[in-house]
């Protein structure tokens, strides 16, 4: 399991070492405050764990998968599970959330700007 915290944008070792868990997609956790994310293990907690322990706040935590051969993203992940924060889904459902999470996740792993 490799755990990496994404301040700027991964490099092809970094993206390389979180596909490992996994293969063809990385789960991540992203810091929608800080604009910061974490990837690779086997499940977000995993990535969200780390992000706590850099100092992020759990309300500030969301999960999604990113598949670099199709460059998509899946707002789904069971940290996503909270109804105090409104979202009593595994999908993310705030749109501004979402769109935070997209432009983060494609700047730090995709390099899109």
């Amino acid at each position: 399991m490799s755990i990496h915290i994404l301040r700027e944008r991964a490099t092809p070792e970094q993206i390389a070492a979180m596909l490992a868990d996994w293969g063809v997609l990385i789960k991540v956790a992203v810091d929608v405050q800080r604009e910061i994310m974490a990837g690779g293990g086997e499940m977000h907690a995993d990535s969200e764990a780390v992000l706590l322990a850099d100092g992020s706040r759990q309300s500030d935590l969301w999960g999604a998968n990113w598949y670099p051969a199709s460059n998509e993203i899946r707002f789904e992940a069971i940290i996503n599970l909270r109804s105090r924060d409104g979202n009593t889904k595994t999908e993310v459902q705030n749109p501004a959330i979402r769109a935070k999470m997209e432009n983060i996740i494609r700047q730090l792993l995709a390099g899109d700007s």
